[in-house]
């Protein structure tokens, strides 16, 4: 089953009148789309009275829900106590997803710094053992998901993601395929583009760890040093386009959880996307 949905509260929510986001669930299900995710990118923080109230909305409307951690995680931190800092930033994150019913927590890796490439790596990599060490202690299912990045400087290309996965059964890929893009400066357009990344993922992880992949999709303004900023699928110029993604994910019998991050827009292409597919 994929499931489709926006990040966030769109435009088109605040617009039917609704604003609340345990609203989203009634929402959401109204539209025919299925997933959600909810961002605390500026740190944790929520009432468990809310939590609770958001998790019986969407379960009452079979709503999936994931978080996305804070957005200043930063496992190639040279200093070990910002190291403790992104850990405790993702245990927090888990935290609040469980109140809420879902099991996905999307991170991002890491930022280069004035390290170099190779080297900010490798001290990633040594970090999210700390991380996975810590997450054995929990007592629940969850997916960890690494987001790929769209700036030069950021840790999270898709080989770097993907390596990340293998040191924990926990670390699943989040691609940002927009993010992607911006990395590659235009790189994808084609569905062989698409397939290239699937088929290495697959090689990599195995097919039943890659199915069920997390995604984020928008077209995204990218510029010498990368992302720019989110766009809307209304954009001619930047893309990528989601439809030869649509196909593959088809073709290959794949599951993935899917997110529009599409800037305001988000709950009206997410169905745009839920359209391109035959099994949804």
């Amino acid at each position: 089953m994929i499931r489709i949905g926006p990040s966030g509260n769109s435009e088109a929510f605040y617009a039917s009148g609704r604003k609340h986001t345990y609203q989203e669930g009634e929402f959401l299900s109204s539209l025919g789309l299925n997933a959600f995710e909810y961002s605390f990118g500026r740190g944790v923080s929520m009432s468990d009275e809310t939590a609770a109230k958001i998790r019986a909305e969407f379960a009452k409307y079979d709503i999936a829900i994931s978080v996305h951690a804070p957005y200043y995680t930063n496992f190639a931190n040279p200093d070990p106590e910002m190291i403790r800092k992104s850990i405790g930033y993702i245990m927090q994150s888990l935290e609040a997803c469980k109140k809420l019913g879902g099991e996905r927590v999307v991170f991002h890796p890491a930022a280069c710094g004035k390290a170099e490439r190779k080297d900010a790596v490798a001290a990633t990599k040594n970090n999210l053992v700390l991380l996975a060490e810590e997450c054995e202690k929990l007592d629940f299912d969850f997916k960890l998901c690494a987001e790929t990045m769209g700036k030069n400087n950021q840790i999270g290309t898709v080989e770097e993601v993907v390596d990340f996965c293998l040191i924990y059964d926990k670390f699943y890929p989040c691609f940002d395929f927009g993010h992607i893009n911006s990395y590659m400066h235009g790189g994808l357009k084609t569905k062989d583009d698409y397939r290239r990344i699937l088929d290495y993922t697959i090689e990599k992880l195995g097919f039943d760890k890659a199915s069920v992949m997390h995604v984020h999709f928008s077209k995204i303004q990218y510029g010498d040093k990368g992302e720019i900023r989110h766009l809307t699928f209304a954009d001619d110029k930047y893309g990528p386009e989601y439809a030869p993604l649509a196909e593959l994910f088809d073709e290959y019998k794949m599951s993935p959880y899917i997110v529009c991050e599409s800037s305001g827009t988000m709950s009206d292409d997410a169905l745009a996307m839920k359209k391109m597919h035959k099994n949804t």
